[in-house]
């Protein structure tokens, strides 16, 4: 075997020493990853899982509060029936609240991001103002829950 020969297998040997390096650091970053993305997955699901036990622990006294009006409803005590549900609306308006849960604003003109019409009809009020609520709309945060279902002034 001649001098360049053997410079040119040693040359083949050093590059298949880094190529099976280089192979080898690329496993071991895809193996990290995949370990990566998985502990991810957990962690979002348990920061799901802590959302929702909190949520259902914030409407346990909502519950127990609307057993105690349905007691109430079947001893035919209509005035503990009416301050259970009461404080059941309540109990459950300041949960949803301490979620960040918001009313939609309906005084005023009819916005198309927050309202939706159901009904437009002629009026003494401004054109485009909302003169109704049917059901009333929901924003959590920024994001619009559910847009108040409104009746929309046309004018005179």
């Amino acid at each position: 075997m001649t001098e360049a020969e053997q410079t040119l297998e040693e040359r083949i040997a050093a590059l298949e020493a880094e190529r099976d390096d280089h192979l080898n650091d690329l496993k071991r970053v895809a193996a990290d990853f995949e370990n990566y993305r998985k502990r991810v997955a957990r962690d979002q699901e348990s920061l799901v899982t802590r959302a929702h036990e909190r949520l259902v622990k914030e409407l346990l006294p909502v519950l127990d509060d609307l057993e105690r009006a349905l007691e109430a409803a079947a001893q035919h005590e209509e005035a503990k029936l009416e301050e259970g549900v009461r404080l059941v609306h309540r109990e459950l308006v300041e949960a949803l609240a301490r979620e960040g849960l918001v009313e939609v604003e309906t005084d005023g003109q009819f916005d198309p991001h927050v309202h939706e019409a159901l009904v437009s009809q002629p009026s003494e009020e401004e054109d485009g103002s909302v003169i109704e609520v049917l059901q009333k709309g929901y924003r959590l945060g920024d994001r619009v829950l559910r847009p108040a279902r409104v009746v929309v002034s046309q004018g005179e």
